[in-house]
């Protein structure tokens, strides 16, 4: 059962987060921040990890809390989900291009979380929605999620297609590495034995 519920409640927001690793990439995502829900949609759709998200958070102040604790709790949920994370394949990788844009993604279930983040929005805003959150919500997702996380964007030239591009590769990386290995049924893919 690859499956997680995680509730997260703090003086700033409230947030559940439903996925199925095991899924067909249906979503349900309701953050009250528009841009990131079209965002949390496609790595939804992408990973083909079934997500049902719901976050409300201190809008009056800005989206930052809401965007950087749905990380922390979409990694959490991704991380209770894998369990021990047999026979997983552990990594995966993408290079998406969309128009502009070309994002090239790499990640390892590591358990070991770090973030190289080479993406540069030219834009401080897409509509409404603050660009640097897209980094803060990555690096929430790989310290949380325990994954090796590395993002860098090739080309592009309009922050939203970066943007949409990084969270697509993401998507097509994170789908890869949570994928059942054939060739190693439940073994933990690691020569220390763990991860």
């Amino acid at each position: 059962m690859r499956r997680a519920s995680i509730s997260r409640q703090t003086a700033e927001t409230e947030i559940s987060v439903e996925l199925n690793l095991d899924g067909t990439g249906a979503y349900d995502n309701q953050t009250g921040v528009g841009f990131f829900d079209h965002m949390l949609d496609q790595l939804a759709r992408h990973s083909l990890i079934d997500m049902t998200i719901r976050a409300k958070g201190d809008y009056h102040i800005d989206d930052h809390h809401t965007v950087e604790d749905t990380g922390i709790a979409l990694g959490q949920a991704l991380s209770a989900a894998l369990g021990d994370k047999r026979g997983i394949r552990r990594y995966g990788e993408c290079h998406l291009p969309m128009d502009d844009a070309q994002v090239r993604c790499a990640l390892d279930l590591s358990g070991r979380p770090f973030l190289v983040w080479n993406v540069d929005l030219p834009t401080a805003k897409i509509g409404t929605f603050d660009t640097e959150l897209v980094r803060e919500f990555f690096q929430a997702l790989s310290t949380h999620g325990g994954i090796t996380l590395h993002v860098d964007q090739l080309h592009g030239l309009n922050s939203h297609h970066i943007a949409e591009a990084a969270f697509k590769a993401v998507a097509r990386a994170l789908r890869q590495a949570v994928e059942a290995d054939p060739r190693k049924g439940d073994a933990i893919p690691s020569t220390k034995g763990t991860l």
